[in-house]
């Protein structure tokens, strides 16, 4: 006796189900590959602010060959002594400052970005070379013994935001259910712990950091409470492509407009207008300046994070109405479906809602 097999309701419906997932790990493969290609795969300088120290006619011919040369790669001034050049790297206004003569310097900030540090030092290590002279390097803003390579805050700022986003597709996910006050303290909660975590890497356990470490916790709470009311909030609008949707500003608009691998002078245009009010780089810049910068534009960069905490306490109030008006809407209704539903029990409800609850679920698993 033959059995045959054919592919039965059941079996065509789980196949539906299954392609209609695919969907979000083919856009957030583009997503990424558009965000992070986009952004680093050629890095090269544009406008890059580089002194040249001296006041008389031979530092201002430099100046003028350089900017020329340049072709917009380089913003090229001079200014008067070697004090000068150093405020202004301390102050970030520029990132390297050259000092001609028979002895040329070079001095950088590799605190500011450890990339562009090295690219001034590749377009004056030529200039000195044609003067058939040894460059010396001084860095006036040198990292933490711990982070050589200047890059240690951005890999915390990852380590913040996976914790915070994927936060929110359990507390979105699994907590639906829940009033949204409740929700919200879940979020205060789960930032408090993230944000202790990111410090304890932060110092004691990896040192990127060696001074300041109390300005840090705060930067990475105020950063990940940020990022957990906005997905609470989004949930309500966005349900199982919330997790999408977060991954789209947190990671792929918010890692590479950071400015934590390169800064926005080596970057195409986009990315560079996103680091001036994104929160990934109100985090990276807020530490760098609260380290290594004595404060300096600290509460700029404190401004974005309350603003985007502010965005997400608007959201969370924002759906926080418009769940109670579907909630209203839905008791009021009429119709064959609502009446089903009010007639379910208890064990039919908490089973729908585990349904719900492991569709969102299985969205957060590309995560």
């Amino acid at each position: 006796m033959e059995v045959s097999v054919s592919a039965g309701p059941n079996t065509t419906g789980a196949l539906r189900h299954v392609l209609g997932h695919l969907l979000t790990p083919l856009l957030m493969c583009v997503g990424m590959g558009l965000a992070y290609l986009g952004a680093f795969h050629a890095p090269a300088p544009h406008d890059l602010r580089v002194d040249v120290v001296g006041s008389g006619p031979t530092a201002r011919i430099l100046a003028q060959t350089l900017q020329d040369k340049g072709a917009g790669a380089l913003d090229v001034r001079t200014v008067a002594d070697r004090d000068t050049a150093v405020t202004a790297l301390r102050e970030q206004d520029s990132f390297g400052a050259y000092l001609p003569g028979e002895k040329p310097e070079l001095l950088v900030a590799s605190a500011s970005s450890d990339t562009t540090a090295m690219a001034v030092e590749k377009v004056f290590t030529k200039v000195a070379a044609g003067q058939d002279a040894p460059l010396k390097v001084t860095d006036v803003a040198p990292v933490a013994p711990g982070d050589p390579t200047g890059q240690g805050v951005f890999f915390l700022l990852v380590a913040l935001s996976i914790g915070a986003y994927a936060s929110v597709a359990v507390i979105g996910g699994a907590g639906a259910v829940l009033p949204m006050r409740i929700r919200v303290l879940l979020a205060a909660g789960m930032s408090l712990v993230v944000s202790l975590i990111g410090t304890l890497f932060a110092g004691p356990v990896f040192h990127l950091v060696d001074q300041g470490l109390g300005g840090v916790w705060a930067l990475s709470w105020l950063y990940a409470a940020g990022i957990l009311l906005v997905g609470v909030g989004l949930h309500t609008f966005l349900r199982r492509w919330t997790t999408l949707g977060v991954m789209v500003l947190f990671v792929m608009l918010n890692f590479t407009s950071s400015g934590g691998i390169y800064r926005p002078e080596l970057q195409p245009g986009f990315f560079g207008a996103l680091h001036s009010f994104w929160n990934g780089a109100g985090f990276v810049e807020g530490v760098r300046g609260h380290v290594y910068f004595d404060g300096h534009a600290l509460g700029g960069h404190v401004l974005v994070l309350a603003l985007w905490f502010l965005a997400g306490a608007v959201l969370v109030a924002t759906a926080a109405v418009t769940e109670t008006r579907r909630h209203r809407a839905a008791a009021q209704g009429q119709g064959s479906d609502i009446e089903t539903r009010a007639g379910e029990g208890p064990a039919e409800k908490e089973r729908a809602a585990e349904a719900t609850a492991e569709e969102e679920m299985e969205e957060a698993v590309a995560v």
